[in-house]
């Protein structure tokens, strides 16, 4: 069974903006220093997505190839922290950041809750944790870690003890989304099945997906926090505020906290 649940209460205490607080019609794009500046000046916490350079820097990236958000093509991983850094996000001044950059921004102010995205490759993300640990090691402020891969959060638990980890998860049916993995596998991740290795001490799960037993057993029996995303409509926040406690949330910009 999970282990005791440890108190995180800066976790849920704010919204949390989905890739920072972004707008593309402002010229603000996801997972940017622009977009982190945003949600500093509402007060609100900044999820951002995390992965690796060719040379093994961390980046601030949602998407496995970089054709969407510059003009740049193929995968992330095959380029370099200083060309990556080079690139213009499409249409604006901003570049993609490493994390250090946005520890240096955000220096405490408002938590995070970084995703460490997979590549389902069965290696617990080992060189992803250990670059992410060293980054962190001197950060003083309130970060989250969490990712759908749940190999990804064991080796959370164990290399970052100090910082709350946590399982994504959704329904799990479309098969794209979690290459190599079979559909008994994509049924125990619907249920957060591998709770008792991993021992999430909190979950961030689908909106359209709640409710789910599986997070509602850990939210309601274990005491972990529920986090749910990505909200985005009135109907969805009502959702969210029957169903979790905080959303993630984008394309629209809550009450200042």
């Amino acid at each position: 069974m999970p282990e005791k649940s440890r108190d995180f209460p800066w976790l849920v205490a704010r919204p949390v903006a989905h890739r920072g607080l972004h707008n593309a019609r402002a010229g603000i794009l996801e997972n940017t220093l622009p977009a982190a500046e945003a949600a500093l000046a509402r007060g609100f916490s900044i999820e951002v997505d995390l992965q690796l350079s060719a040379d093994g820097e961390v980046v601030v990236f949602h998407d496995d190839t970089l054709e969407r958000l510059t003009e740049a093509t193929g995968p992330v991983v095959l380029h370099d922290a200083a060309a990556l850094a080079a690139l213009t996000m499409r249409g604006t001044d901003a570049h993609i950041p490493t994390l250090g950059d946005l520890l240096a921004l955000v220096g405490g102010r408002v938590p995070l809750v970084l995703e460490l995205k997979s590549d389902w490759r069965r290696d617990g993300g080992r060189r992803l944790v250990a670059a992410v640990a060293e980054r962190l090691a001197d950060y003083a402020g309130p970060a989250a870690l969490m990712s759908f891969d749940p190999d990804i959060v064991e080796n959370l638990r164990r290399s970052i003890p100090d910082r709350p980890h946590g399982i994504v998860a959704d329904r799990a049916t479309d098969a794209a989304d979690y290459p190599g993995q079979s559909t008994m596998t994509r049924f125990g991740l619907r249920h957060l099945m591998h709770a008792p290795r991993t021992c999430p001490d909190f979950v961030a799960y689908d909106v359209h997906a709640l409710p789910m037993p599986g997070p509602a057993i850990l939210r309601r029996l274990f005491g972990r926090p529920l986090l749910t995303w990505t909200v985005r409509t009135p109907d969805e926040r009502e959702h969210a505020r029957i169903f979790a406690d905080q959303m993630i949330f984008e394309g629209f910009v809550p009450d200042p906290v």
